[in-house]
């Protein structure tokens, strides 16, 4: 179907485009202003006006707008999404504000309810995962002085067909992988003697090497990044040190050693699926034994804190699908698990293949993913939530992205004093992150809640070409 829009003013395009594609993920969502009507393509399904209401309150006039614009799409679906209005990636931010001002629990679940049209169980759960973010970060250094630090290593073994990621295949870069560590380390010391003059703290309070997979480099590449880490940074205050290993066709004893010398706290194990079809289909070339492999190598190796990752609503996955993987990652017994809900985007290999498998046969579902379907729902979400308790886990931080399936979310779960405090932080922008790497983004946190950022170039080669001028 296509949905066309008019409004009379550019204000709030993004909040309108977001909540009407949050009704219609698969469909072609396009907005324009009333007065470059000409520019309106014949032949919608659907046809929305939407007037913009005059306001000195911009929240109170694009909570209205949302409002009424949620009901009329509701009415006309029949459907109600589990975050209502929320189009925004921290949900969770609401109930924090709300609790940190001396709201009750009860008081933030009616505001999420009433206001925000949220589900009465995605509320309680954004509440109980918000109370439990300030009871974690009750003593971790907050504000302008602390910072924690990122490092992007933006290779992978091959590229998983869902991916819009800053990662580019290391076969690909193979020749130029130390070129990038060279950079990565001078612009590491460059800002640090920034850091220093400044007057903040001298080292970072977590430490997160993210990707990406920085398990592709080589044991003696890892060895040299963290070292020079290790060398520039004060790491004498650091109270989690996070490498996302990820994937599992990239483990080596010699690298988990390398990691466990420089002080890594806490690794990943991310296998998404435990089931051998689906890994094929996403182009990822591992497979469940690898995973289940790698995960031991990692507990022989020391680790006492593995993370897993799933996800949920990949190509031709449902409830005995699910299961399988949640069987698989039980008898694993990790220390916590991270359970996404599958974001169908613009510029990921998967949403092409579906566009142009559409285009060559009209009369197909899907193409090559034809009977495949890309869907999620509360009931595998509350699949997953459930073995995580089984489990001894609790969640402890939530995010959401852009065209999830389902209009769901992301959440983590932790056997409790397991939670990934980076993970917090990143999310609720209580702390500055210092970010190294293609792609990275720099978060400067003030003291009066201005945030800066600072993005550098996504694309490996532009990234080279400029941190070396």
């Amino acid at each position: 179907m296509r949905v066309g829009i008019l409004t009379d003013r550019p204000d709030f395009f993004y909040d309108i485009h977001s909540l009407v594609k949050s009704f219609f993920p698969d469909d072609d969502v396009s907005i324009f202003q009333e007065d470059e009507t000409a520019k309106r393509e014949a032949g919608y399904n659907l046809e929305l006006k939407v007037g913009i209401p005059d306001y000195t309150d911009r929240k109170a006039a694009k909570d209205a707008l949302k409002q009424e614009l949620y009901r009329t799409l509701s009415d006309y679906t029949g459907t109600e999404l589990p975050w209502g209005i929320l189009s925004g990636i921290r949900p969770t931010r609401i109930p924090m504000q709300m609790l940190g001002a001396g709201a009750s629990e009860e008081e933030a679940v009616r505001y999420l309810t009433e206001n925000d049209y949220v589900s009465l169980p995605k509320a309680q759960l954004a509440v109980r995962i918000a109370k439990r973010e300030r009871r974690l970060l009750a003593d971790v250094p907050l504000g302008e002085a602390a910072y924690s630090l990122y490092v992007h290593i933006p290779f992978c073994p091959s590229i998983c067909l869902y991916c819009t990621f800053s990662s580019s295949p290391v076969s690909a870069w193979k020749k130029r992988i130390d070129e990038y560590l060279d950079t990565v380390i001078r612009e590491m010391q460059r800002r640090h003697e920034q850091i220093v003059m400044s007057g903040r703290r001298s080292g970072p309070v977590t430490v997160y090497i993210g990707g990406g997979t920085p398990t592709s480099l080589s044991a003696g590449q890892l060895d040299r990044l963290l070292g020079s880490i290790s060398r520039i940074f004060d790491l004498s205050g650091v109270i989690e040190y996070t490498v996302e290993a990820g994937r599992p066709d990239s483990f080596e004893k010699e690298k988990l050693a390398v990691l466990k010398q420089h002080g890594v706290t806490r690794i990943s194990v991310n296998p998404q699926t435990m089931n051998d079809r689906t890994l094929e289909l996403i182009g990822r070339r591992h497979t469940t034994e690898d995973t289940v492999r790698a995960f031991h190598m990692a507990r022989e190796a020391g680790f006492e804190n593995i993370n897993m990752d799933i996800i949920l609503g990949l190509p031709g996955e449902g409830e005995a699908e699910l299961q399988n993987t949640l069987e698989g990652i039980s008898q694993l017994e990790p220390d916590s698990l991270t359970v996404h809900s599958l974001a169908v985007k613009r510029a990921s290999r998967l949403t092409r293949q579906i566009l142009e498998d559409r285009e060559k046969d009209e009369c197909a579902d899907r193409g090559a993913f034809r009977g495949l379907s890309l869907d999620n729902s509360a009931d595998l979400m509350d699949m997953a939530a459930g073995s995580a308790e089984r489990l001894g886990m609790v969640p402890y931080y939530l995010y959401r992205q852009k065209n999830m399936r389902g209009n769901l979310e992301n959440t983590g779960f932790s056997v409790p004093g397991k939670e990934c405090l980076y993970n917090i932080l990143i999310m609720e922008e209580v702390q500055t992150i210092e970010a190294f790497g293609a792609g990275a983004s720099t978060k400067t946190v003030y003291d009066d809640g201005r945030i800066e950022r600072t993005i550098s170039p996504k694309d490996v080669k532009t990234y080279l070409e400029r941190m070396n001028q």
